[in-house]
Parts: C-alpha cells; structure tokens; sequence
C-alpha cells in the first residue's frame, strides 16, 4: 500500500492580513490557493470600523474567488454581520451567486472570539465551499 498525498478538492485560505490606515479606513488582502500550484488574490478597502472591517475582508475573499473561478460566477456580497451567541461571536455572511443558470443565495459562518475580520473572510469561503468544490474538482 502506498501513501498517496490527499486529494484537494477546494480552495484553501492561505493569508490574511488587515491593515487599519491612518487616514480612517483600512485595507484587507486574502490569498487563496489550489492544490498548492495556484494563488488568488482578493484586496480592498473600508472604513476603520467593526462594520467596515467585516465588510471589506468578505469583500476581498469575494475578489479572490471571482479570480480563482475565471469570473465564470459572480459573487455579490448582500451582507455580513458579527452577532454574539452561544457565548461566543459568530461572523455570518450572506451572498448572492449569478452563474450558469440563476442566481443563488449562499450563507456562511465562522466561530471566533478573537479577529472578526478573519472570520469574515472564512465566512465567505465556509458559504461557497460546496458549489466551489464542484467546478475545481471537474478542472
């Protein structure tokens, strides 16, 4: 029997960083990649607040996606919120996906007491896993 390395079957998050800028807003980069070869790469920009911080990481794990599918989808943020429950803060997002046939709305969340940024972006990755998984596996 021989060990076969695993099979990778979805993008995987590789960085994240959040810079808060002196002027008030701040600047999110996301690097995505696939099966170790490939990287994307998603930046933007928001305002230096809660809300704007969560914004502007979904929004650049948006733009990375949209660069690893060949904009053969298109990903419109509707929405991302931090909410406390269960003792803990849960990021959820809440996106719209226009493709092959009509638009579907997806949701994601991510657990996290520490950096809600970062659990925005993974919120993003959490809620279009599934019909990501598809078009990278058939490549």
């Amino acid at each position: 029997m021989t060990d076969l390395p695993p099979l990778q079957e979805r993008l995987r998050f590789a960085e994240f960083t959040l810079d808060r800028l002196a002027n008030g807003r701040c600047r999110a980069r996301v690097v995505l990649t696939w099966q170790d070869t490939e990287r994307f790469v998603g930046e933007a920009e928001g305002l230096a607040s809660q809300a704007g911080e969560l914004r502007c990481a979904a929004e650049a794990t948006v733009i990375a996606l949209t660069d690893a599918v060949k904009n053969s989808l298109k990903f419109e943020m509707l929405g991302v919120k931090a909410v406390r429950a269960f003792d803990a803060t849960v990021v959820i997002v809440s996106l719209a996906v226009h493709g092959d046939e009509r638009a579907q709305r997806l949701v994601g969340s991510y657990l996290t007491d520490t950096d809600f940024a970062r659990g925005a972006a993974l919120s993003v990755l959490h809620a279009t896993n599934r019909i990501l998984g598809n078009r990278f596996f058939m490549r």
